[in-house]
């Protein structure tokens, strides 16, 4: 019972941050998302192999680097309005990358190509990938479409969650996820789509009149439930190849923020690249 209140209230001190962060957007959700980068990118590299916890080696240097300039560069750009966002960022990502490599070949052998490998992934999986969750929030109508990763992801979750246990018989992933069950998976998906329907039945379509946005929000909500497990069932599969539990003890009751944003991480980019495609993001 105290586990559980534990996690409890955990989990709402997580969504009053996420919410602030989210309704301010801007010079407040910026820095939540780099310290969450950071800690996501650290718990990676640590489970990948070459971090080690109290320790930061050179490949590590260079990805925490990365990310603090691919971070700055996204705020400068969006408000700067260069109109060459996308490009900027690529610079620093491709920056990244070859400064990995220089580090791979001056100091070769001292690192192997798995260093270098894990700190590169580290860097594309959670930073990279967080930083769509600013992009969408900047974004034209971000104030709109930034709640459905929320719904997508963590509305996911919890109908996921209620209908597997009320009714959940077969097992989909045994190996990976024991507890996960099929009509728990298909339960997340509907019960995302239905929210992310609702929500926009009552806060987008008065907005904007012009045009019906339940069923695209629905589909954005539902695609982005399915993205949602794929990521949590990817962190997982991460902590099961390296024998972990979880990949910190920084969220009471949680574990670390891989495992507690491991869905959102996934879901971020795809909300803002469908928003674009469907509702002209």
């Amino acid at each position: 019972m105290k586990s559980f209140l534990t996690r409890l209230a955990s989990g709402i001190i997580l969504l009053a941050i996420a919410i602030t962060a989210c309704a301010f957007g801007g010079y407040v959700l910026l820095p939540v998302l780099y310290f969450i980068s950071l800690i996501a990118y650290k718990e990676l590299t640590n489970a990948l192999g070459p971090g080690e916890a109290g320790r930061i080696g050179t490949p590590e240097a260079v990805g925490l680097l990365g990310i603090s300039v691919y971070y700055i560069t996204m705020y400068a750009a969006r408000n700067a309005k260069y109109g060459a966002e996308p490009l900027y960022l690529l610079i620093v990502v491709v920056a990244v990358v070859l400064a990995e490599l220089f580090i791979y070949v001056l100091k070769f052998p001292k690192y192997e190509s798995v260093d270098i490998e894990a700190s590169v992934f580290a860097f594309m999986y959670a930073p990279l990938m967080l930083s769509f969750v600013y992009l969408t929030r900047e974004s034209t109508i971000g104030i709109y479409t930034v709640w459905l990763i929320l719904i997508s992801s963590w509305g996911c979750d919890t109908c996921a969650y209620v209908v597997g246990i009320l009714i959940g018989k077969h097992k989909i992933f045994p190996v990976l996820s024991p507890k996960k069950s099929l009509e728990g998976c298909i339960g997340g998906i509907l019960g995302a789509a239905l929210i992310g329907g609702v929500y926009a039945y009552f806060f987008v379509n008065p907005v904007f009149e012009d045009k019906n946005t339940v069923a695209s929000v629905a589909v954005i909500c539902a695609v982005g439930a399915v993205m949602s497990m794929f990521g949590d069932l990817a962190a997982s599969a991460i902590k099961r190849n390296h024998n972990i539990k979880d990949y910190g003890n920084l969220i009471p009751g949680h574990g670390g923020i891989m495992d507690r944003f491991d869905s959102m991480i996934i879901t971020a980019p795809m909300t803002y690249f469908l928003s674009i495609i469907l509702l002209g993001l």
